[in-house]
């Protein structure tokens, strides 16, 4: 959520901080500030609201010192004011925190009773505090951070520096992200790659209880005892361009229009072309283990949930195994039964999702088997899970995420039909028929992209519609909530998705003449090798569908239906129509995320609001 970067080398730190404090804006913030460490004093320089303003106040500012630190906040303790705003600074002390000090309330209480005054209500100036306590007492930096981080309870990432040291910078790790970049006389400490990737792509990722004393010559690494600790120092393939618009308005759209290239890297690295099979590479789980498993438990978060309702869908059709999903936050504190036959699955794009790591460390304090979906490699959910499958989606910087989801679809996609033929649930045949079906996903994406006008005129045509239904039935109820999420997230409209048939049960009573119901249904092309006698494409819920528009119809309801090329049947029912190319029962949740996420998009762009940086919203949830 909050954006760290701290930089000591040889230059004037304010280009440094400010550009990778814009590269960070697509984490999500409301305030933002920097701190240089000058010859003879400390400059911070702090202020509520955009960068745009921090960056008018240093125009004309320029810097002697070449350590610095830089910090954009998104507000937990505290409003999102100038006071609040980070760097924090006490005595000598000055520090930039990400995360929450969960025992803050009572080190306020014992520093106050000793005579202390804060400017802040935040819980990140008590810890400059008792830095600077254990300072007074004659600690070094490195000592003073040692002995307090053992008496703070929570998740934390810390950069700070003191003007009595002032050829060393700290970063310490323990729950929130943090990583060093190493560069040639100069280094780097930042909470996400993407705000140094354009300076170096040697990073070092650090451990929870890691600390790093950063110099200009080097870095050194200790752990929780104060051992050190060797660098593991990797060189990244993802280019600095990736990050770009490319001449797109916005990131979104870009990542909108890259899912079939992301699809297909995602596809082609998990598919056996010789056998004509999916077949993971690496995936760390066995033939016997895959065989063994009685139950898969998936957790994850936002839009990544919708991706693990779907997944459920496909683990129990494909490969015959009994699905449940949890969202991360409630995971752990409803006390889940995960005997020793479940294999638990965490999906987060950015493998860094706070809840969905405290999921994780659940698991495997259970002794269960864990496995890992996620897009960014060395992240903490990729690290600590005893098995990891990538996306292979590039980076994602708008906060809505469109790529990563569909990424996600993907892989448990091809995940259930590996689980599945291994375990003798689908025959040979079906395994391929089902696998060369995938390999068909991109170019209906691409045939599903070229829609796009059309879309946009729907958008632009409800503009002032007060509220947005979306419906699905099966594999589609999933995608109509993740259509609502998205319509949400970015244009702040009021939207709900619900499964079509609990209409009746209370939810129709929303509906009236200014309600927008967006219906998907498309057809399912039929799958060849079916179990007999199975409705494995759902063949009766397309009249139960056109019941549940009826019902809406009757009431007003301004309906647009998603449908398949050729179904004149639901187009006649609706006053808009979208159509998808013709696909099969798996396939077709990617291509009806697609229109959604178009949709939602060009709402926002015609409302006016941010849509690469939704108010109150942040890429990576780091903190409960």
């Amino acid at each position: 959520m909050c954006g760290i970067i701290g930089y000591i080398g040889t230059q004037d730190p304010k280009g440094v901080l400010l550009d990778g404090l814009k590269r960070l804006e697509y984490r999500g913030y409301d305030s933002a500030g920097i701190a240089v460490l000058e010859p003879d004093s400390v400059q911070v320089y702090r202020c509520e609201g955009k960068l745009q303003g921090l960056e008018e106040r240093l125009t004309n500012v320029h810097f002697r010192g070449t350590l610095g630190i830089g910090h954009t906040r998104w507000a937990t303790h505290g409003a999102p004011t100038e006071t609040n705003a980070h760097p924090h600074r006490v005595g000598p002390v000055t520090l930039v925190h990400n995360g929450i000090i969960e025992n803050y309330r009572e080190h306020r209480q014992r520093l106050e009773a000793a005579g202390r005054r804060f400017e802040s209500e935040t819980d990140s100036e008590i810890v400059a505090h008792l830095f600077e306590e254990q300072i007074q007492q004659g600690k070094s930096l490195q000592a003073a951070v040692e002995s307090t981080l053992p008496h703070l309870t929570g998740s934390y990432a810390f950069v700070v520096f003191s003007d009595l040291e002032p050829d060393l910078m700290i970063g310490v790790r323990n729950g929130a992200p943090l990583l060093l970049g190493v560069g040639d006389g100069e280094n780097y400490v930042a909470s996400d790659v993407q705000a140094i990737l354009h300076r170096t792509k040697r990073i070092v990722y650090l451990e929870n209880h890691q600390l790093a004393v950063c110099t200009r010559g080097g870095i050194q690494l200790r752990d929780q005892a104060g051992e050190p600790v060797p660098l593991d120092i990797r060189t990244l393939q993802w280019s600095a361009e990736q990050t770009e618009k490319n001449g797109y308005r916005h990131y979104m759209l870009k990542e909108i229009h890259e899912q079939p290239q992301a699809i297909a890297q995602t596809i082609e690295s998990h598919v056996d072309h010789q056998k004509g099979v999916v077949a993971f590479q690496n995936l760390g789980i066995s033939a016997k283990e895959m065989r063994s498993f009685r139950r898969i438990s998936i957790v994850a978060c936002g839009t990544a949930r919708h991706a693990a309702l779907v997944g459920q869908y496909y683990l129990e059709r494909f490969a015959g195994i009994p699905a449940n999903v949890d969202y991360g936050s409630e995971f752990r504190y409803r006390n889940p039964i995960l005997e020793q036959d479940t294999l638990l699955v965490l999906i987060s794009q950015s493998g860094e999702t706070a809840d969905t790591l405290a999921a994780l460390q659940e698991g495997k304090r259970r002794g269960v088997a864990t496995l890992a979906i996620c897009n960014v490699r060395e992240s903490s959910l990729a690290r600590e899970a005893a098995s990891v499958v990538y996306t292979n989606a590039g980076p994602e910087i708008g906060v809505a995420s469109t790529k990563a989801f569909t990424t996600q679809l993907s892989v448990l996609y091809m995940l259930a039909v590996q689980l599945g033929h291994t375990r003798g649930f689908l025959s040979e045949e079906l395994a391929k028929e089902l696998t060369q079906d995938l390999l068909r996903l991109p170019l209906l994406v691409q045939d599903t992209l070229t829609r796009e006008k059309q879309i946009e005129a729907i958008a632009e045509a409800n503009l002032d519609r007060p509220f947005f239904f979306f419906m699905g039935r099966d594999v589609l109820y999933p995608i109509a909530q993740e259509g609502a999420l998205k319509l949400k997230e970015i244009s702040y409209a009021h939207a709900e998705g619900y499964a079509a048939g609990e209409l009746k049960h209370g939810p129709i009573a929303l509906v009236d003449r200014q309600t927008v119901v967006l219906a998907l249904s498309p057809q399912n092309t039929p799958t060849k090798n079916a179990p007999d006698a199975s409705n494995w494409s759902g063949e009766v819920l397309p009249e139960k569908m056109r019941s549940n528009i009826q019902e809406v119809k009757s009431r007003g309801g301004h309906i647009v239906c998603v449908v398949s090329e050729g179904d004149t049947e639901f187009a006649q029912d609706s006053q808009k129509a979208i159509y998808l190319p013709k696909a099969s029962w798996g396939l077709n949740p990617v291509l009806a995320s697609i229109p959604m996420q178009l949709f939602a998009y060009y709402m926002a762009l015609h409302r006016g609001t941010d849509v690469d940086k939704p108010r109150n919203l942040a890429k990576s949830v780091t903190v409960e």
